[in-house]
């Protein structure tokens, strides 16, 4: 059984190498200001980044499985999250709301059933679903979002196949920096542990935040001046054992304060520049229940 949840301790994980996403400093060159990146990666420097981040998993035991390179993908294709979605019978596919990621879904697709992972669907059309737009709070309860990133025909044919047993909590985002930004839902919340979220207030919809507190949620603020520099885009490893970019010590301050072990790692090249963040670099494939 596949755990369906953002905070048990991951055992299986997707990445895609930043040597296969970047490929080359020619790539670099091309990609980096067409993509929105707010300044050219360095490519050796990347590399050295990403050995060290990928260690972080390795030494944790964490079975990786490696996406490949394909001549159709971006730089952006570093961020694995956004192309596919875990559920109880299969990943789905995801159909990308920025233009130049729309090869991404079914290299993956292609790559998880080589694995002998099931493969439940895939978005299509019009529908537009991101990875970062989604979560789940439970087994039987996730939330999307509805921003420029996914769309309403998305939603409804991510419904369809998640089925009537799993309750999709609807989380319509904000306008904010407008449609060329890179703005998730797990923009603004980090799942930590069972009870435990970190998020960025002053953004979140005033009903998602109600219903989380409702639902006993204990919730730790990014402050406003760590938001920019992803202080609210974090990856729990293992329960209240988190990962998270360098450079944001009072989101980690009060995590700590919170009962969290919280692991950083540099990532100025592979993070910073493109505005993706561990979440953003991994899909976790399976975690503890």
């Amino acid at each position: 059984m596949i755990g369906l949840n953002e905070h048990g301790s991951i055992k299986r994980l997707a990445l895609r190498h930043v040597r296969d996403a970047f490929i080359s400093e020619e790539k670099v060159n091309a990609e980096w200001s067409v993509l929105n990146y707010h300044e050219r990666p360095d490519f050796q420097k990347a590399l050295a980044e990403y050995e060290k981040f990928v260690e972080i998993f390795r030494a944790r035991g964490t079975q990786i499985e490696f996406l490949p390179r394909g001549e159709s993908l971006s730089m952006d294709a570093m961020y694995v999250r956004d192309a596919s979605i875990v559920s109880s019978k299969g990943m789905i596919l995801c159909n990308m709301g920025k233009a130049e990621r729309l090869p991404e879904p079914p290299i993956a697709g292609q790559c998880y059933q080589e694995l002998g992972v099931p493969v439940l669907g895939t978005i299509t059309g019009e529908g537009r679903v991101e990875g970062g737009d989604f979560l789940w709070l439970d087994e039987k309860t996730c939330a999307v979002a509805r921003g420029y990133r996914t769309n309403d025909e998305g939603i409804r044919q991510l419904k369809a196949l998640l089925g009537e047993d799993v309750e999709v909590l609807v989380v319509p985002l904000p306008h904010y920096k407008g449609p060329s930004d890179v703005f998730h839902l797990m923009s603004i919340i980090s799942p930590l542990d069972k009870d435990l979220m970190l998020v960025y207030s002053p953004l979140m919809p005033v009903p998602f935040r109600e219903y989380l507190l409702s639902r006993g949620y204990k919730l730790v603020e990014v402050p406003d001046e760590e938001f920019e520099t992803m202080g609210c885009n974090v990856l729990a490893l293992a329960p209240r054992a988190v990962l998270a970019v360098d450079g944001n010590p009072e989101t980690r301050r009060r995590m700590e304060a919170a009962g969290c072990d919280v692991t950083v790692y540099q990532g100025w090249e592979i993070s910073r520049k493109g505005e993706g963040g561990p979440t953003c670099l991994t899909r976790p494939m399976d975690r503890n229940s």
